[in-house]
This record gives structure tokens, C-alpha cells and sequence, in this order.
């Protein structure tokens, strides 16, 4: 059986509504949703949270792999890098003035509370 099939099996033989195994486990309804429809493997904490709401063991579930979790392999080619490149200097070449108004802007928005106190310091000298 399926973790998803065995959390909804155990779930209704306790009488509870995803709604409710969602608010007293501390998970969202969607998430109660997607593992019970076995969109996703829940996370060590969930299977936590659902094991403590439902008193039910899902130790058989929390088989390790060899996998790495935060392993990920990144390939870029040096044509997409070149494309990349190309794409970037089209847009600024055609839109500089659109960038330079907005880093202006951005500059003034940031500095506001410095330039409104120049500007004042320079009225009451007068």
C-alpha cells in the first residue's frame, strides 16, 4: 500500500476530515492533500506531526537513501553562457535609458530621507 492510501485509511478509521488532521498537526490542507493523493513524500517533520495526530508509527516510510538531500548537478554550455551574454547586451543597448531612469529613481527612493534633510538644512540657511 502507498504511504498516501495508508495516512487516508488510517485517518478515516479515527474519524478525522483532512481539515482536521491538518489544524491539529500544524500542516496545511493542501499539504495533507498532496500527500494523501501521494503527490509528494512528506518531510520528516510531517511524517512527525501526522504520526503524533494519528498515534500511528510511519517508520517504514522513513527509509534513508544514499542520496545526498542538498546534492543537485548544474550543467550550463558555453554557447548558452555566449547566448546569454549576447541576449543581455541586446536589451541594454536598446532599453539604456528605461535602466538609467529607473536606477535614478531607485537611487532617490533609497536616498530620500538624506536628500529631503539636504534640502531643508539648505532652506533654513537662507
Amino acid at each position: 500500500m502507498e504511504f498516501g492510501a495508508s495516512v487516508k485509511e488510517i485517518r478515516t478509521k479515527l474519524n478525522f476530515s483532512q481539515k482536521e488532521l491538518a489544524e491539529q498537526s500544524g500542516l496545511t490542507l493542501r499539504t495533507i492533500q498532496r500527500i494523501e493523493n501521494n503527490e509528494v513524500k512528506p518531510s520528516l517533520h510531517s511524517l512527525k506531526e501526522m504520526e503524533r495526530v494519528l498515534k500511528t508509527d510511519f517508520s517504514e516510510f522513513k527509509k534513508t537513501t544514499d542520496a545526498k538531500p542538498y546534492e543537485f548537478n548544474v550543467t550550463l554550455k558555453i554557447t548558452d553562457m555566449n547566448q546569454f551574454i549576447a541576449d543581455l547586451k541586446t536589451l541594454i543597448k536598446n532599453n539604456w535609458k528605461i535602466i538609467l531612469w529607473l536606477i535614478v529613481i531607485s537611487f532617490l527612493f533609497s536616498n530620500y530621507e538624506a536628500i529631503k534633510a539636504g534640502f531643508i538644512d539648505g532652506w533654513n540657511s537662507k
